[in-house]
């Protein structure tokens, strides 16, 4: 049997007959509505609005959420989750996975902490593909070091008057509400709080940041708050405590990072075998050359390591004992084997890769934004060791 996509999936015994069921049905939709215009999409820069409404019918979007709002939970665990993030990886253009995905870190903080009538004007229309979300949490000055941040909100009676801006906002310009993490109070994580920010706000601008290495088709944008008035009762969780709201995602968010990473590095390894066993070179195939094999070889050992640890991780999560230092490090080993497998691609695929239209080219372009992103593979390995005890 030939090396691909699917072969080089290491068993999983969580794994039901009902997540495979999932998994065809996520593949076809997939298939049908994504996989052939992907590069067009990236070379234009955009997704087109209607893809989110046939990804809304089709249920991508509701996992996990409660079914009062349009979501789908009874029987959902992390690996329905996992399917769904290695399906859209397999796709090879990460700026679609990124946008369709990005209500995953901008919705959980309104479903899990905002007040019922927040929730439900909220979290229906994000869920049928009708409105977008984002997460505001990096600063042009600070980073993504949300202790120090500097975006302001003023109480005064019934509203909060905020200033600031928030940058590099994944769906920032189709976001119809921006969750932000905002200063309420003194220095330090205990006088952050969380705000679900309209963006017709009076006073809310954004930029797009168009100009990027890699996610072509994810719109990034730069948001500005000048005096915006927001409600009391956007309030996401309590005044002062939104350090635990945002933060609260974090877990599942480095994890399906994880498994994107995990998938792009597997579609690398596929593109390079089917490659190795067709183009020739000195009168034989490249699957032929020593160096080739060992190069697909240590593709597939690392790539077996994440899975493992993919499947470790997850199974500690659907047992409630997460362990976030483990979370991070498979985080950085994702990432690692990610570059690795695009890196080792290239090199067997040679001047095919580096011509745009494929998927190896899309994904070592994006190797970047998902070493940095969810955080960068230096903080977590300072984060590990300190949970470590080190």
């Amino acid at each position: 049997m030939s090396l691909n996509f699917d072969s080089a999936r290491i068993s999983n015994p969580l794994l039901t007959p009902q997540h495979e069921e999932w998994r065809t049905q996520i593949r076809r939709f997939i298939e049908r509505e994504i996989m052939p215009y992907a590069t067009e999409w990236d070379e234009a820069g955009e997704i087109p609005e209607e893809l989110f409404a046939k990804a809304g019918a089709a249920g991508v979007m509701a996992l996990g959420y409660p079914e009062a709002y349009g979501g789908i939970s009874e029987g959902i665990d992390i690996l329905y989750h996992g399917i769904l993030y290695e399906e859209l990886a397999r796709v090879g253009c990460g700026g679609v996975q990124s946008m369709m995905m990005v209500h995953s870190i901008g919705l959980p903080p309104v479903a899990n902490f905002a007040n019922e009538a927040i929730k439900r004007d909220v979290v229906p229309g994000v869920l049928d593909g009708s409105k977008g979300i984002s997460l505001g949490l990096t600063e042009p000055g600070g980073g993504s070091d949300l202790a120090n941040l500097q975006t302001t909100a003023r109480r005064e009676g019934d509203f909060y008057i905020v200033n600031g801006s928030k940058t590099f906002i994944t769906g920032g310009m189709r976001a119809s509400w921006i969750t932000t993490a905002v200063r309420t109070g003194g220095e330090g994580p205990r006088g952050v709080s969380a705000l679900l920010i309209p963006t017709d706000t009076e006073g809310v601008s954004r930029t797009p940041l168009d100009r990027k290495q890699g996610w072509w088709c994810s719109d990034t944008a730069t948001i500005y708050f000048d005096n915006v008035k927001v409600p009391v009762s956007n309030l996401l969780g309590e005044e002062n405590q939104g350090f635990k709201v945002v933060m609260n995602n974090l877990n599942a968010e480095r994890i399906n990072m994880s498994i994107v990473m995990e998938a792009s590095a597997r579609v690398c390894l596929e593109e390079a075998v089917n490659w190795a066993q067709q183009r020739k070179t000195f009168g034989k195939r490249l699957a032929d050359h020593q160096v080739i094999r060992h190069k697909i070889t240590e593709m597939k050992k690392r790539i077996n390591a994440c899975q493992a640890t993919i499947n470790h991780c997850a199974r500690e999560i659907m047992e409630n004992k997460p362990n976030p230092a483990d979370i991070a490090m498979l985080k950085v080993m994702c990432s690692e084997t990610m570059e690795f497998c695009a890196r080792e691609a290239s090199q067997i695929l040679g001047g095919a890769s580096y011509l745009r239209d494929n998927r190896v080219e899309r994904i070592y372009r994006e190797v970047r934004v998902n070493a940095i992103g969810g955080g960068s593979e230096e903080i977590l390995r300072d984060l590990s060791s300190r949970q470590y005890g080190v």
